[in-house]
């Protein structure tokens, strides 16, 4: 499929819609919390144990935490609250007694999909509308302005 003409956009254009897309996620974020019955912090941390179990790979606690960049003791609460909403469940890790791995909660997927699914339909179509090349220089520029804003970060952070 060939990518459908596009309006011409200089580099502040696409940055100024990136941060009225970003500004908006922010806002976005709280109300999603809201309405699954979490802090925007707990939500992020869900997150992460989404992706992990997307992905097959086991997360433990510490490295939910290096993820989320929170002390260990803030994602106890973190684990505590998923816990008590019914998103997360802890377990020891079967290969080192001393870790605990954090799995999401067996109907956590679904209850999730209520909130997040109308979104997620709208970025399908939205995808949907550009060729496979351009879904491809989407994808490497999210990645890479993640680094980017992962090394500014660091840096403001230190």
């Amino acid at each position: 499929m060939e990518g459908k003409p596009r309006p011409r956009a200089t580099p502040e254009q696409a940055l100024q819609a990136m941060d009225r897309m970003i500004a908006l996620a922010q806002f976005g974020q709280h109300d999603i919390a809201a309405r699954l019955g979490l802090n925007v912090t707990d939500l992020t941390c869900l997150g992460f144990v989404i992706e992990a179990t997307a992905s097959g790979e086991p997360l433990a606690a510490g490295d939910l935490a290096e993820r989320a960049q929170l002390t260990t003791g803030a994602v106890t609460g973190v684990l505590n609250r998923l816990e008590k909403a019914g998103y997360a469940r802890r377990e020891p890790d079967p290969t080192d007694r001393r870790r605990v791995r954090v799995l999401m909660s067996e109907d956590a997927q679904e209850r999730i999909l209520q909130v997040y699914g109308p979104f997620y339909a709208r970025l399908a179509e939205l995808f949907a509308d550009y060729s496979p090349a351009e879904v491809a220089v989407l994808a490497d520029w999210f990645t890479r302005a993640r680094a980017a804003m992962a090394d500014s970060l660091a840096e403001i952070r230190e």
